[in-house]
């Protein structure tokens, strides 16, 4: 199962604080033993919302809003995408995470075709399989 973990932002990172050389050595450090696992496909730090946009769609119109966006608890200040066997794992591994007190994770399993169901027709699985092709071949180039 592939699962989103999300880094919460803090009022640190929505000020735009960068991480001191420790705490990017033990990410780094971390960040490796999870490819070593196979368990890391992705993960990036965001930039504070104050350099970010929102749009808001309300049938046919479409407003952009600019950052920053207030309440700093329901924002992202980084993400990682993980391959694991279950939610337990991702739990066992975040908890080995080097993060100080009061930083919030969330994980989230992302779907797959298989919790579709059958509205998801033998042709959108192939549109979608094609599509992961493309996107695979153009991050290797």
């Amino acid at each position: 199962m592939r699962v989103m973990v999300i880094v919460k932002a803090s009022k640190e990172s929505e000020e735009g604080a960068k991480p001191d050389e420790k705490i990017l050595t033990e990410m780094g450090q971390y960040n490796e033993e999870l490819v070593k696992a196979g368990v890391m496909l992705a993960g990036e730090g965001l930039h504070p919302s104050s350099k970010g946009k929102r749009v808001k769609f309300s049938g046919a119109n479409r407003t952009v809003i600019d950052g920053p966006f207030a309440e700093t608890r329901e924002l992202i200040a980084g993400y990682w995408l993980w391959q694991v066997k279950s939610m337990d794992e991702a739990i066992d591994w975040i908890k080995r995470a080097p993060f100080g007190g009061g930083t919030e994770i969330e994980l989230r399993p992302v779907f797959e075709m298989e919790d579709f169901g059958a509205e998801f027709t033998p042709e959108l699985r192939e549109q979608e399989t094609r599509l992961r092709e493309q996107m695979e071949e153009q991050a290797k180039s």
